[in-house]
C-alpha cells in the first residue's frame, strides 16, 4: 500500500477519534455544569432556610416589642411571661445559660485539648484508629439519656460531696454537657495538629525538645487557628444544649451565677412553653421568639469573636 492510499485509510479513522474526544469533552462539561448547579441550589436553600428563620424570629419579635420596652427586656430581673403579671426580664434567662455554658467548656476543653494531643502527638497510629471512632461515639448517644444520666447519676454523685446541693442544678448538666461536647474538641483538634507539617516537630526533635514540648510549644500553636474553631464549635453545642438543662436544670428562672443553684436556661424555657397551648400571637407565644433570636445573637457574637481570632492566629504553610 502506498503513502498516499495509508493517509487516506487513515483519515476516518482519526475523524471519528476527534468525534468522540469531542463528544466526551462535552459530556464532561454538560456534568460539570450539571454539579455546579445542583451545588448551588443546596447552597441557596440552605441560605433561603437560614433567612426564614431569622425571618421568622425577627417578625414575631418586632410583635412582642411592640407591647414591651426593649429597656425593661434587657435590664429587668424577673422573667415571668405567662403569670397574671408577666414580667420580661432576659436577665435570668442568660445567666442561666452562661452559668451552665461556662461550667461545661471549663469540663470540655481542658479535658478535649488533651484528649487532642495524646491522639495526635503520642498515640500510636493503630490504637488512634481504635479510640478516636470510639470517643466520636459519645456524639451519637441522644441527649435526652444526658439528660437523665444528669439528674439521676451526676446530681447524687455531687450531693454525697456537697449534701445541700438541690436535686435540680446547674452544676451537674453543666458536667455532663461538657462530657457531651469532648469529642468536638477532640476530633477536630486531632484533625487541625495532625495538619502541622511534620518539617515543624522534627526541627524542634533537632533543637532537643521532648515529646511534651513540641506538642505544648510547637504543635498546639502552629494549629491554634484549627483548634479554636474547635472552641467555638463547642461552644456553641453547649449554649443551645436543650435536653440536659430541661431535664436537670430547673424550669425556674433565676438570676443567679451560682453552679450550685437550679436555674432555667433560654433553650429550657422554649421547651417549657412550647408544651403548653398557647394562644398565636400572645405575648407568651412570642417570648419564645424572643429568647430564640436572644440565643441567636448571643451564638453569632461569639462566633464573630471566634472569627477574629482564627484569623488573627491562623498559620499558613
Amino acid at each position: 500500500m502506498s503513502e498516499a492510499t495509508a493517509a487516506l485509510a487513515a483519515r476516518p479513522a482519526a475523524a471519528r477519534k476527534l468525534r468522540r474526544s469531542r463528544t466526551s469533552g462535552a459530556r464532561r462539561k454538560l456534568a460539570d455544569r450539571l454539579a455546579q448547579a445542583v451545588l448551588f441550589v443546596a447552597a441557596a436553600f440552605c441560605i433561603l432556610i437560614t433567612v426564614g428563620i431569622v425571618g421568622t424570629l425577627v417578625y414575631e419579635s418586632l410583635g412582642f416589642f411592640a407591647h414591651v420596652s426593649l429597656v425593661e427586656f434587657l435590664t429587668g430581673t424577673e422573667w415571668m411571661p405567662l403569670f397574671s403579671e408577666p414580667r420580661f426580664g432576659i436577665l435570668p434567662l442568660v445567666a442561666g445559660t452562661v452559668t451552665v455554658t461556662f461550667v461545661a467548656l471549663c469540663v470540655a476543653i481542658p479535658v478535649g485539648t488533651t484528649c487532642a494531643i495524646w491522639l495526635s502527638e503520642f498515640a500510636s497510629p493503630r490504637l488512634r484508629e481504635v479510640v478516636k471512632p470510639l470517643l466520636e461515639l459519645l456524639s451519637a448517644v441522644p441527649t435526652v439519656v444526658f439528660g437523665y444520666f444528669a439528674l439521676l447519676i451526676v446530681t447524687p454523685a455531687l450531693q454525697v460531696l456537697m449534701p445541700d446541693l438541690p436535686g435540680f442544678n446547674m452544676l451537674g448538666p453543666g458536667l455532663v454537657i461538657g462530657l457531651m461536647t469532648v469529642p468536638y474538641v477532640a476530633s477536630l483538634g486531632e484533625d487541625a495538629m495532625r495538619a502541622v507539617p511534620m518539617a515543624l516537630r522534627e526541627g524542634a526533635y533537632a533543637m532537643g525538645a521532648t515529646r511534651l514540648q513540641v506538642a505544648l510549644r510547637v504543635v498546639y500553636p502552629a494549629a491554634l487557628s484549627g483548634i479554636s474553631a474547635a472552641y467555638v464549635l463547642t461552644f456553641s453545642r453547649a449554649l443551645g444544649e436543650t435536653m440536659v438543662v430541661a431535664v436537670a436544670a430547673g424550669m425556674q428562672a433565676n438570676l443567679t451565677f451560682d453552679p450550685r443553684e437550679p436555674a432555667a436556661t433560654i433553650t429550657a424555657f422554649i421547651v417549657q412553653v412550647s408544651l403548653g397551648d398557647l394562644p398565636h400571637a400572645s405575648l407568651g407565644y412570642q417570648s419564645i421568639f424572643v429568647a430564640g433570636l436572644t440565643l441567636l445573637l448571643m451564638t453569632l457574637a461569639f462566633n464573630v469573636a471566634g472569627y477574629v481570632l482564627r484569623k488573627r492566629f491562623r498559620e499558613v504553610y
